[in-house]
């Protein structure tokens, strides 16, 4: 990438990326990236924008925000799931906080 400059990086939960690729849709073609990418999200069963937006800030009381996308993008159902996701991490976390986890995800099982 020639001439271009990252200016920031931040996480998005794969609903809004798949929100904004709909709406950027609705006006343009989307390229062969963007293509792939819309195909890919819309593969997987996920919360609605709204809900996962509501969980991530719940989960930011627990852990890190990159961390609470994660959970809720994977949608782990039991510990196991959710071991696997913080196995290769540097990040302490306690069985009580997974329990929480997965609470807060029960909360919004209602998945599209």
């Amino acid at each position: 990438m020639i001439g271009k400059e990252l200016l920031d990086s931040e996480p998005i939960p794969a609903a809004k990326v798949k929100a904004i690729l709909e709406d950027f849709s609705e006006d343009n073609e989307l390229n062969y990236e963007q293509n792939i990418t819309l195909n890919h999200v819309s593969r997987f069963k996920q919360y609605s924008l709204e809900d996962t937006e509501k969980i991530i800030e719940e989960l930011e009381k627990i852990i890190k925000k990159k961390y609470a996308i994660r959970v809720v993008d994977l949608i782990p159902e039991d510990l196991s799931d959710l071991r696997l996701i913080f196995a290769k991490e540097s990040l302490p976390i306690k069985k009580e906080e997974m329990e929480e986890i997965l609470k807060i995800l029960d909360k919004y099982d209602t998945l599209e």
